[in-house]
């Protein structure tokens, strides 16, 4: 007669977002399943300490200096915990001999290093940034098989396509058709969009999410690493990975085997179910938030995605079937460029103007090293900033 399982032991990276705080929900549903070992955040170490208190979190690392000092100097943690900071914290979080999984919810690329340090130690890595696998992908894939541990995406849509493809031979996919929602743009009159302001493009119909994300939603940038991260994850060809726009949120993801059938994942726009599914995985176990009700359901649309109106997804698709850096160089160009439209220094349609520019400016190669893949990044970082000041 076999005991009850063992909780699965999380250390949660990037804590305090959007991400961090639906996966403290999943976690406070289920304390008979997960257990929380580890937490780390930018600089928010007030949230963190609150964190700390309501979960007994026994290791927390506070990324900024700053804040780092101050949360030594009394920041209101229980007694026993033990503080780190900056990215030897983070890394020293990910390695914890006590965790079991390490979910990456990082803005960012900062998510890198400790990602590849969790799969070094063994660790099962759950992704929420998708940033670490369209700029380093090669190498977190080939850390992952060397480990020999797991990658748990995170994402709705990639969760959506592990789910379907579970079960299945990878020779009998034909192609996976990732769903957009539109972002906040997606009924405007194409010429509104040259005045669209950040607050605008900050309220997106559907979803509850940080700040760059939901711009990249509007440029539909975020479904284009989408489809780079699911090329890595799943070990597609880049003709076999594609989006739709639809508009409801409620199919997350659409499966095409070579017979022609297809199988769909659905879900609500919640967080939630994602998160679940990667921490408690392979089991299943009642929801966070309410399932589906079809008796509310009018119906779902599905349209093509506009490549004219969203050039960012044109730019990711073109970026992905030519590999190398070019994947870094586009994220990075539109990382900086997000950044400047949000703080008001460019218009929302210079955002593909600098992605764009700054591709055909950086030279793309096949990299041998990660450190060739980080220089790469730099490089495009300070290219799309020149390129800024040519667009605003």
């Amino acid at each position: 007669m076999t005991g009850p399982a063992r909780k699965q032991r999380v250390v949660l990276l990037g804590a305090t977002g959007s991400i961090g705080e639906n996966t403290l929900r999943v976690i406070a549903a289920h304390p008979d399943k997960l257990e929380l070992v580890g937490i780390a955040a930018r600089a928010n170490h007030a949230r963190l300490a609150q964190i700390a208190r309501d979960f007994a979190v026994p290791h927390v690392a506070v990324f900024d200096d700053a804040a780092y000092a101050a949360a030594k100097a009394g920041g209101g943690f229980p007694a026993g915990t033990k503080l780190h900071g900056g990215m030897g914290g983070l890394v020293a979080l990910a390695q914890l001999p006590a965790a079991d999984v390490v979910l990456v919810a990082v803005v960012g690329t900062t998510g890198l290093e400790p990602a590849l340090a969790a799969l070094a130690a063994g660790k099962n890595l759950a992704l929420a940034s998708k940033e670490i696998l369209v700029l380093a992908g090669k190498f977190i894939m080939a850390e992952a098989r060397k480990h020999r541990a797991k990658l748990l995406p995170v994402d709705s849509e990639h969760s959506a396509v592990f789910q379907c493809l579970e079960g299945h031979p990878q020779a009998g996919v034909r192609r996976i058709v990732l769903t957009a929602s539109g972002g906040a743009f997606r009924d405007w009159p194409a010429a509104r969009l040259a005045h669209a302001t950040p607050a605008d493009a900050l309220k997106h119909p559907n979803w509850s999410m940080g700040p760059k994300i939901t711009v990249d939603s509007a440029t539909l940038a975020n479904k284009g690493l989408e489809l780079i991260e699911a090329q890595w994850l799943f070990g597609l060809r880049a003709d076999q990975c594609t989006a739709v726009v639809h508009p409801q949120s409620i199919v997350h993801c659409l499966v095409e085997f070579t017979d022609g059938a297809m199988l769909a994942q659905l879900s609500p726009p919640s967080m939630t179910f994602p998160i679940q599914y990667a921490l408690l995985h392979p089991a299943r176990a009642p929801g966070v938030d309410a399932a589906l009700d079809f008796t509310q359901l009018v119906g779902f649309e599905f349209r093509p995605v506009d490549e004219l109106r969203f050039p960012c997804f044109r730019l990711a698709r073109q970026v992905m079937a030519a590999g190398g850096v070019a994947p870094a160089i586009y994220n990075a160009a539109n990382e900086v460029a997000v950044a400047a439209f949000l703080a008001g220094s460019i218009p929302f349609l210079a955002i593909p103007r600098v992605i764009e520019q700054t591709l055909q400016t950086v030279e793309n190669f096949e990299p041998d090293t990660l450190a060739a893949v980080l220089d790469a990044d730099a490089g495009a970082r300070r290219t799309a900033a020149a390129q800024l000041k040519k667009v605003s």
